[in-house]
């Protein structure tokens, strides 16, 4: 099973050059390009990236004083910490985000699943833009491994559970059963449950990882984010 392991170090790398890569793509947005609406129901493209920058400037003891003050609600924590991060202007947002593009602050040391938070609300932003920017298989493959290993703020695993997953683009293959392949981007936003990539995908488990998807996601609100409690849905 390849799922691309990487140190914990790697890893941070990786998600300071994604967060560098994205700050890039958003620094000449029009006033509307920033209202608009991204994969995370009901959140515009400026509030994605005020949760990211909240993601990187909270710690455990700030993450765990947060959801014992929000009543374990995931979404209240959520709104809060991005309501501290929203700046007056969009250029102020970015600004803020720009500040801790090499944070290593997490309220976990599950760097994986920051590394797809990242990852994720990146493309929950350049999706419905129409940014064209792919990250690669070398911060791509430990995002799909993790998501296939665990269930952490989304039902990755569940989602994959009696599935092989394989990329047509990197070595990514994990688990077992009818297989799943496509783009390991595709792979990787599936099961964080963006429904926008599944048509991507392919072979006899696919349509099992729809309905897996679609159904759970019946049953919420908003598509999750990632690592704090949220990759918000």
């Amino acid at each position: 099973m390849s799922t691309g392991k990487n140190t914990g170090g790697e890893l941070w790398a990786l998600i300071h050059a994604e967060r560098a890569k994205l700050a890039e793509d958003l620094e000449n947005l029009s006033e509307e390009q920033w209202q608009h609406g991204t994969l995370c129901t009901g959140w515009t493209v400026e509030q994605v990236l005020a949760h990211l920058t909240a993601a990187a400037s909270t710690n455990q003891r700030q993450w765990m004083r947060s959801m014992i003050g929000a009543r374990f609600r995931p979404d209240v924590h959520n709104q809060r910490r991005l309501a501290e991060h929203l700046g007056s202007t969009p250029a102020q947002t970015l600004q803020g985000f720009r500040a801790v593009i090499n944070s290593t602050t997490a309220p976990s040391a599950h760097t994986a699943a920051y590394l797809g938070e990242v990852l994720v609300h990146a493309q929950d932003i350049r999706h419905p833009l129409g940014l064209t920017r792919t990250p690669g298989p070398e911060a791509l493959d430990p995002v799909a491994g993790f998501f296939a290993s665990r269930d952490f703020a989304v039902p990755s695993k569940t989602y994959a559970e009696g599935l092989q997953l394989r990329a047509t683009d990197s070595a990514f293959n994990a688990g077992y059963g009818f297989l799943v392949t496509g783009p390991v981007l595709a792979l990787v936003m599936s099961l964080a449950g963006r429904t926008a990539y599944l048509d991507q995908l392919a072979g006899p488990g696919a349509s099992t990882l729809r309905a897996r998807v679609e159904r759970n996601l019946a049953t919420v609100s908003a598509p999750p984010a990632s690592g704090t409690g949220s990759v918000a849905q």
